[in-house]
């Protein structure tokens, strides 16, 4: 063998060995997580942990035979968007789609959302979901990118990558002149809360290793810059007036999420949030989504630091324990059960750190 072949062989090697170690550090094993560890983190009591297992539970017996979640609330029924978000609960926990007392949900629910996925690459099913599609596409986009590094079946972890890849490009195409996204692919419009749940997706795509334009991802970060008003808020849309507080709450987590925890308008958005969205009983400036505005607040709040973190999960936890249902549900801004249960599960488990683009 030649010495420039040799080179070129040990030069593959080493990249393989990089990207064996970024992937690892970036998606734990399933031998490396744990469901509900022994040691429960600060501010984690018996009875928040009694509170996860009955949520959990309640959630487990949601789920329909074709592994869907669901829920018919005031607002329709959405269940691609509510069997991602049920995902994203039950892998809160240490469950992996392998391994884990709620692995069979998990995989079920997995293999709904992969057979969701249209020719398109939309990930949406038909009926009342199609009107308001990008969020079924950006919340299942999430729930597969957050799950692929704990996929070990070579074949469906295969399929994982080719859905996520064509929901990317699905999502690059959609993207608006000013570089937000609106309800479906084709109305070439905007507004702040499906763009954030797009931005959120395309992150976590990327950190899982899938190919993300990265001129998409900066166009709509700027989309958010345009959204910003005098008060540090964000509008509803960009041209608008007047700080939505539950959007805004989700554009300061786009901006973490990038790793943006510096950015004066992150921090301005912050504080803003404090302000104007109550923790707790206090319902303050969540109008009328507050189970939507606090999912976002809580990853805020926990990527800020623990200082944070301290003002915050306490009130939070002591809350959303009070309010839980005797089934072990909660119920979620009219949208229904799955929605809130689910919710308010990721935002209790979050000490757990295991969803990737939710650790610090």
């Amino acid at each position: 063998m030649s010495l420039p072949s040799e080179k070129r062989r040990l030069a593959r090697l080493y990249r393989a060995a990089c990207i064996a170690i970024a992937a690892a550090a970036i998606f734990p094993t399933s031998a490396a997580r744990s469901e509900l560890p022994r040691e429960r983190p600060s501010m984690v009591n018996e009875e928040t942990e009694a509170a996860i297992k009955k949520g959990l539970e309640y959630l487990a017996s949601r789920q329909s035979s074709d592994g869907a979640f669901h829920d018919q609330g005031n607002y329709g029924e959405y269940p691609v968007t509510m069997t991602s978000l049920a995902g994203l609960a039950l892998a809160s926990s240490g469950s992996t789609p392998t391994e884990g007392k709620h692995s069979p949900v998990l995989r079920k629910a997995l293999g709904y959302v992969l057979r969701s996925s249209q020719r398109n690459g939309l990930i949406c099913r038909e009926g009342p979901e199609t009107t308001r599609s990008m969020y079924s596409h950006g919340f299942g986009m999430l729930f597969l990118a957050e799950v692929m590094g704990t996929e070990e079946d070579p074949e469906r972890l295969a399929k994982i990558r080719w859905v996520l890849q064509k929901g990317v490009d699905l999502t690059s195409r959609s993207q608006s002149r000013l570089g937000g996204w609106l309800y479906t692919p084709d109305m070439n419009g905007d507004e702040g809360s499906v763009t954030v749940t797009q931005v959120q997706a395309l992150r976590a795509a990327r950190n899982a290793g899938v190919g993300v334009p990265k001129k998409t991802i900066n166009r709509a970060m700027k989309y958010l810059e345009k959204s910003v008003q005098p008060d540090g808020g964000i509008a509803y849309r960009v041209g608008m007036s007047g700080s939505r507080p539950p959007i805004t709450a989700a554009a300061v987590a786009c901006w973490f999420n990038a790793g943006q925890y510096d950015n004066p308008m992150a921090l301005k958005a912050l504080r803003y949030c404090k302000t104007n969205i109550g923790f707790g009983r206090s319902r303050q400036g969540v109008w009328g989504h507050f189970f939507y505005a606090h999912l976002y607040l809580a990853q805020v709040m926990y990527l800020a630091g623990e200082k944070e973190w301290k003002l915050y999960y306490p009130k939070m936890r002591d809350y959303l324990l009070s309010t839980q249902n005797a089934d072990g549900s909660w119920n979620g801004d009219s949208v229904g059960q799955v929605y809130g249960t689910s919710i308010a599960l990721i935002i209790l488990q979050l000490p757990y750190s295991n969803l990737p683009i939710m650790q610090r």
